[in-house]
């Protein structure tokens, strides 16, 4: 009071009593029977901070339960991910072994077609590094009886030749490298002329004079004129033909898939293989001995 001064100091008197008598009426005073007016006045001067710090409280829970959800979906995903990859990667296994089998049985069949061919069977474990020369690396060699130019083919049709034998290894030089060739003749007309690389995806058939007839689509096949491949070995099908002096440019796509050799097969001979028109052949004989037999026992006396 000492800072108040005189002439206000009664009018600051009388507001606190007033303030005290407020006070206490609003103690003993109820409003609608249902608790007394100062309980009320701190309950509504008291509830916006409660609702508030209720509505924070929860907003706080929700969000950390929310982030140890968002963690432990997370943590799913990435552990579905890897089993999603791991999944894939057994598929694509699966798919190769597949593949693998496909290529193995048609190798197989192809061998014992030809039971009487002495042949080789080898895997290609590398390839040339050179981008000038085409050429694959086998694991079998000169222990198994591979020398240098002999063929080598795939069921289905030539590869290439052998150029180095080694112990344990040989280097074969495909049939598209541009230093590469091989007796072809074409299936239908017979006409021969020899078939190369050009170091590209297609080959080329050359010499053919312009007055000899080519059709797109006819079949390449081997003349056995260069000493390395039997005759009639499939080397390819025309493709694309252009008239020219005095030769034509024919191109010929390989009948083996040069770009994705994994197994191959090592001719050890020079013996002509059987073709699948050799047993109609036979059966066209079979058929002619029968009907000149009785013919023959006729004609006797």
């Amino acid at each position: 009071m000492a800072g108040i001064p005189s002439r206000h100091r009664s009018v600051v008197l009388l507001a606190g009593v007033i303030v005290l008598q407020v006070v206490l009426l609003a103690v003993q005073i109820k409003r609608d029977s249902q608790g007394r007016l100062l309980r009320v006045w701190t309950v509504g001067a008291v509830s916006p901070f409660q609702r508030a710090g209720a509505r924070g409280i929860g907003n706080i829970r929700g969000t950390w339960s929310h982030y140890f959800a968002l963690q432990n979906t997370s943590r799913e995903n990435e552990e579905l991910k890897r089993e999603n990859d791991a999944l894939k990667l057994q598929v694509n296994q699966l798919h190769s072994k597949a593949a693998e089998s496909d290529r193995l049985a048609a190798l197989l069949n192809f061998r014992q077609s030809q039971r009487e061919v002495p042949m080789v069977a080898a895997r290609v474990i590398g390839t040339s590094a050179d981008t000038a020369s085409q050429t694959i690396y086998l694991d079998h060699g000169e222990r198994d009886g591979i020398r240098r130019n002999m063929g080598v083919i795939t069921p289905d049709g030539v590869v290439g030749k052998v150029i180095e034998s080694y112990r344990d290894t040989a280097q074969v030089l495909l049939l598209t490298d541009k230093d590469s060739g091989v007796g072809a003749m074409l299936a239908d007309s017979r006409i021969q002329s020899p078939v190369g690389g050009t170091g590209e995806p297609l080959l080329a058939m050359k010499y053919i004079p312009t007055d000899d007839t080519v059709n797109v689509g006819e079949h390449v096949v081997t003349s056995g004129m260069d000493r390395i491949f039997p005759r009639d070995l499939p080397v390819g099908t025309v493709t694309e033909i252009k008239t020219g002096r005095p030769f034509q440019q024919v191109r010929v796509r390989p009948a083996a898939n040069l770009a994705r050799l994994e197994e191959v097969i090592v001719l050890l001979t020079l013996r002509p293989l059987e073709t699948k028109k050799e047993p109609v052949a036979k059966a066209a004989d079979a058929e002619e001995k029968q009907v000149s037999g009785p013919a023959a026992a006729a004609e006797k006396p």
